[in-house]
């Protein structure tokens, strides 16, 4: 009795102490049976080649909480050259299960291998234990929808095959948890290509959760979301995905949430719901510990609560190492070999030190290695005897940078790894279309003004010059935008000449971007428009029709990429990628010249408004002192 009351008054302390939301708390006394212990992960991004360490950190916890909860909330694939055997090994799910996770679900980037290639990984992971949870795919509508229905079929017979539920329960030490999976709208947005329909997300969770209360026995619900919490740095925790979650369904009591990539050194409170997240590509395990509330009134509490880094600090298990191995190899047999590569062969020395894909896209301004990547696009273009006038790479296809050191095939994989083409084969194909000089306009504003609400969309170009200024009205931030001459090297030729507002224009960019283009006009709030045409004016209907080949293979963006730092003379990165070269310029200046130079629609629009608004409060105006000289002469 003495033993129970002493653990009530800690638990109670650490609840005064630490309050409410944000929560962050060292690690508990060792578990009893009432302490639920959950390592978890999500956004693996196929790192699998840090399981290593991600096995010793597990074997860890697992002293101290054999009981231990192993979940995921998604996006285990889609980032290093292990996913490109996805379809045929699926090497993520299988290194998983060898790992000993116990329920995961699936991410936006598990649809990048599109409905066939995901019902190919899913008939080549059966017999796993790793068990999938899904809550809110629409099946109904989706196998109502003529255009969908045949590929989804496909997909929902080997996702059935392999027993991919709703919810699951897992006991450990008598405690039974209920866990499911949910998309968010985010997430969705960012799977265009996954031949699905979705529910909305909360009231998913909402009837899910009730089922799980209605028809099982459970002492807790774990919510394996790939919604998300925060991605910018001006996002307010309040109003994202992940804590609207909490609020909407307050029986939950713990969301691991995916997708925004967050690091949450504090786990965050909302009501009864705790939310946590460990960041991406594994660069850390998270472990939260729960207790039963001292208040009998039911549910769980916060106890502990760490990020552990899987660092040089930790050791690499031997076992995964060597069964990282045959994965590898089948990389290099079933794909690099394809295009005259493998994994690990040196293609360039790097004296460079680029940004680290953590901190790209941070600030607003030009990047080296978008130049580079840009640049790669257009040597690979002339390889094959095609030609673009611009070259376009969003920051949100940028998974990765370079060290100091060797540049492997693998390094510039990663680097341009996402993605599945109409081939079947993993990586984004480029693909060429044509805008006119005023959508390019608009591309130079999507940079300056849409990626300070949705920074995956901040872009880099060869061929696209243009200033931004931080103090004009937001989507009237680009001016002086202008085709430059820079040719697959970085060298220019010529200077860059004004674009023309009805000349049309070549670009190219991957499949995947131009994909996305749809989400401009909803993250303008509809002020810019941006419609890829052929080379006719015709607008594209299909972007697949328009991937460039080099002979009959499609010509993709990694490929494009590995080649160039191939071709760099004495194998060597040239010192032009150390610094930045003009093709994105800002200028801070509150100047009025230079607040109102180059006014576009929207700007005009704003004038409109202001005006009526002036002459409307100078009627008032007028109409009161009106009728105070009436008053006066009465």
């Amino acid at each position: 009795m003495m033993k129970k009351i002493m653990k009530a008054i800690a638990v109670i302390a650490i609840f005064v102490v630490t309050g409410s939301a944000p929560v962050t708390l060292a690690y508990a006394d060792k578990a009893d049976t009432d302490t639920v212990s959950v390592i978890f992960t999500h956004d693996m991004h196929s790192h699998l080649d840090e399981f290593a360490k991600l096995k010793t950190a597990m074997d860890d916890v697992k002293d101290e909480y054999p009981d231990s909860f192993v979940l995921d909330a998604g996006d285990f694939a889609m980032g290093t050259p292990y996913q490109v055997t996805f379809s045929q090994q699926a090497s993520e799910l299988k290194m998983m299960d060898y790992l000993g996770f116990e329920a995961t679900t699936l991410g936006n980037h598990e649809f990048d291998y599109r409905a066939l290639g995901l019902a190919g990984m899913f008939d080549a992971a059966k017999g796993l234990d790793v068990q999938m949870v899904m809550a809110n795919i629409d099946w109904d509508a989706t196998l109502a929808d003529e255009e969908l229905a045949s590929d989804a079929a496909v997909l929902k017979e080997s996702y059935d095959a392999y027993g991919v539920k709703e919810y699951t329960i897992i006991e450990h030490a008598g405690i039974r948890a209920a866990m499911f999976g949910l998309m968010g709208e985010n997430a969705v947005d960012y799977a265009p290509e996954s031949g699905l329909l979705f529910k909305d997300a909360k009231e998913a969770a909402a009837e899910t959760v009730e089922k799980i209360k209605t028809e099982e026995d459970v002492d807790m619900i774990i919510c394996l979301s790939h919604c998300g919490t925060i991605e910018n740095e001006d996002d307010v925790m309040e109003e994202t995905e992940d804590y609207l979650l909490a609020e909407a369904v307050p029986e939950i009591d713990l969301i691991i949430s995916g997708h925004t990539h967050t690091v949450l050194e504090e786990a965050v409170q909302v009501g009864d719901t705790y939310i946590v997240s460990c960041g991406a590509y594994n660069a850390y395990m998270g472990h939260a510990v729960m207790e039963p509330k001292a208040d009998d009134s039911g549910g769980y509490m916060l106890s502990s609560y760490k990020l552990i880094p899987l660092d040089e600090t930790v050791a690499d298990d031997a076992a995964v190492k060597e069964e990282l191995v045959k994965y590898r190899e089948l990389a290099d047999e079933e794909y690099f070999s394809e295009y005259g590569f493998s994994w690990e062969q040196v293609i360039a020395e790097n004296d460079i030190e680029f940004t680290p894909s953590d901190e790209l896209g941070l600030v607003q301004g030009e990047e080296p290695l978008g130049n580079l990547i840009t640049d790669s696009y257009k040597y690979a273009l002339e390889q094959i005897g095609e030609e673009a006038d611009i070259t376009v790479v969003p920051l949100g296809v940028i998974r990765g940078s370079f060290d100091k050191g060797e540049i492997t095939v693998a390094d510039a994989f990663n680097v341009s790894s996402l993605g599945y083409g109409k081939d079947g084969l993993s990586g984004y194909p480029l693909v060429k279309a044509y805008l006119t000089g005023k959508e390019l306009k608009a591309v130079a504003e999507v940079d300056a003004s849409v990626s300070l609400l949705m920074n995956v969309a901040r872009l880099y170009s060869n061929g696209l010059e243009y200033s931004y200024n931080p103090n004009r009205l937001i989507m009237n931030r680009a001016v002086d935008v202008k085709i430059g001459n820079s040719d697959a090297f970085g060298d220019a030729e010529g200077e860059a000449v004004s674009v023309e507002d009805d000349k049309l224009y070549s670009v190219v960019a991957d499949l995947y971007s131009c994909q996305m283009l749809g989400t401009v006009k909803d993250q303008s709030f509809g002020l810019l428009k941006i419609e890829p045409k052929d080379e006719n004016g015709d607008l594209i209907t299909d972007y697949e029709d328009h991937i460039i080949y080099d002979g009959d293979k499609e010509l993709k963006a990694w490929y494009a990429l590995a080649s160039y730092i191939d071709s760099f003379e004495d194998d060597k990165v040239p010192e032009y990628y150390g610094q930045t070269h003009g093709r994105k310029t800002e200028i801070d200046s509150k100047s009025p010249g230079e607040l109102l130079k180059q006014p576009n629609k929207i700007a005009f629009i704003v004038a409109a408004v202001v005006i009526v608004l002036v002459l409307l409060i100078v009627a008032i105006v007028a109409l009161i002192r009106r009728h105070r000289r009436k008053k006066r002469t009465r």
